[in-house]
């Protein structure tokens, strides 16, 4: 029996009725359905006083997916996308992107098509993308702490008010170099879009193999971002008094006690997106954030009355 997944954001009514209904009608039709929610790929904080809470990776895979899975939907906006990757990009299994927020930038298809989008994916007519994750893990004298899946982006700033930190920052094999700021963005072509967007950073095309890390209002006129190969991994390390904290894709993060160390570098578990159509980011781009939308020209000759 083949068997099908959906991830749904419990939160929003019309996300729980689009779930129940999709799970009885593939029912019907001969599916598997294991219906999760989002909450399984939002991570626990780690404290001062308790730093050992945290989940490893794999462990957040729910109950019933593996790789015998042919797909799953996720019923919700960009926060609901980010979340289900966690939870499934361990086992592999691609993800039909359905928005039911606002913004809607990783998702593939809206309510009102995802009948017919539907019936396209059980047809086989989709093809897979697959987009880079980062894997990021906290260090406290070299025992593991915490550790988590991302696929935009890690922040390390200082809470609860923003003022200037120093970094750290090695790259691969290379010298370390020292940043001041108020924080570090490590992002992917895919987080490219997102917070690192704001802060300055570039826009990357999802398919290339690279990683950026963006200095959050820089206290230099050389600091700026700087975007490098995917393989090489990145380690940061505190140089403050006072606790900072990590934020991973905007939802979850952990406290970084002074000495601590924190190492990103690319997943060995990419995000896999099911695409209804060969996948066209610069239209994404106009369409989300505006990029590149003709203007009107000005007039080479005046009638006059």
């Amino acid at each position: 029996m083949p068997k099908v997944g959906i991830i749904f954001n419990d939160v929003k009514p019309v996300a729980c009725q689009v779930a129940e209904h999709w799970q009885s009608k593939l029912e019907t039709r001969g599916y598997q359905v294991v219906p999760v929610t989002g909450e399984g790929g939002l991570l626990g904080y780690s404290m001062p006083d308790r730093p050992l809470c945290h989940t490893r990776m794999e462990n957040l895979v729910p109950p019933g997916f593996d790789d015998q899975m042919d797909f799953a939907i996720v019923l919700g906006g960009d926060g609901t996308v980010l979340s289900a990757f966690r939870q499934v990009a361990p086992v592999g299994v691609p993800l039909l992107t359905v928005n039911t927020g606002h913004m809607g930038f990783l998702t593939e298809t809206y309510l009102n098509q995802l009948p017919e989008a539907m019936e396209a994916v059980l047809q086989g007519q989709y093809r897979i993308e697959e987009r880079a994750m980062l894997a990021v893990r906290l260090f406290h004298e070299d025992q593991l702490i915490w550790e988590a899946l991302c696929l935009n982006e890690m922040v390390i700033h200082r809470e609860p008010l923003t003022s200037m930190c120093h970094f750290e920052v090695a790259i691969g094999h290379h010298s370390p170099v020292d940043i001041a700021a108020d924080g570090v963005i490590i992002s992917t072509p895919t987080g490219s879009t997102a917070y690192s967007l704001s802060a300055g950073g570039p826009v990357l095309t999802p398919g290339v193999p690279v990683t950026q890390l963006i200095p959050i209002c820089p206290h230099s006129l050389a600091s700026r971002g700087l975007v490098f190969p995917d393989s090489e991994p990145v380690t940061i390390t505190s140089a403050n008094p006072d606790p900072l904290v990590i934020v991973v894709d905007g939802n979850a993060g952990c406290y970084v006690l002074p000495g601590d160390r924190v190492e990103t570098q690319r997943s060995p578990y990419p995000a896999r997106f099911l695409r209804l159509q060969d996948p066209e980011f610069f239209k994404v781009l106009r369409e989300k954030l505006g990029w590149g939308l003709p203007h009107i020209a000005k007039p080479t000759s005046v009638e006059l009355p």
